[in-house]
C-alpha cells in the first residue's frame, strides 16, 4: 500500500508543505477505506470537509484515490498467488475514453503499467476511470494438483 503514497509523491512538484500534508492524510485515508470496506461518497465528505474543496473536485479525488488504493490490493493479492497482469476490460459504453477503449481485451502486465494521455497507471486506476482488470492466473494442469 506504501507504494500508492511513494507514486503519488512523485505528482507533487511545487505544492507548499501544507498542501503535500493534505494528499498524504487523503493517500492514507484512502488506504484505510479500502481495507475497512469505506465508499467513495463517504470518503468525498470527508475529503471536502477538510478544506476549500468543491463537492466536485472531492468526488474526483475519492474516486481516483479509492480507485488506486483497490488497485494496489489486487495487484498485491495476484501477484502473492502468481499472477502476472491482467486483461483490461472497460465500462463498454459510450464514454470511455478512447485510449482505454484501445486497451479493451490487451493483457497488461503488473510491473508495466501503460501510460495513457499522459498518465501512467493499471486500469481503474486513473482519474474518472471505469475500467477494470480480469486478472489471470496461471492454470495448473489437475494431475498436477493431484501429485502435489
Amino acid at each position: 500500500m506504501q507504494s500508492i503514497i511513494a507514486e503519488q509523491v512523485k505528482y507533487i512538484k511545487s505544492l507548499p508543505l501544507e498542501a503535500a500534508d493534505r494528499v498524504y492524510d487523503i493517500q492514507n485515508k484512502a488506504i484505510e477505506a479500502v481495507v475497512t470496506g469505506g465508499r467513495a461518497e463517504q470518503f468525498a465528505k470527508e475529503i471536502a470537509s477538510t478544506g476549500d474543496v468543491a463537492k466536485s473536485r472531492a468526488d474526483l479525488i475519492a474516486r481516483t484515490e479509492l480507485g488506486r488504493a483497490t488497485g494496489a490490493l489486487d495487484m498485491a493479492r495476484a501477484i502473492a498467488i502468481g499472477s502476472d497482469g491482467y486483461i483490461w476490460r472497460t465500462a463498454d459504453d459510450g464514454d470511455v475514453r478512447d485510449s482505454h477503449d484501445h486497451m479493451k481485451g490487451k493483457f497488461v502486465r503488473w510491473d508495466s503499467p501503460p501510460t495513457l494521455d499522459g498518465m501512467t497507471g493499471h486500469a481503474g486506476e486513473l482519474p474518472n476511470c471505469r475500467c477494470y482488470k480480469e486478472i489471470v492466473f496461471v492454470r495448473v494442469p489437475f494431475a498436477m494438483k493431484r501429485a502435489a
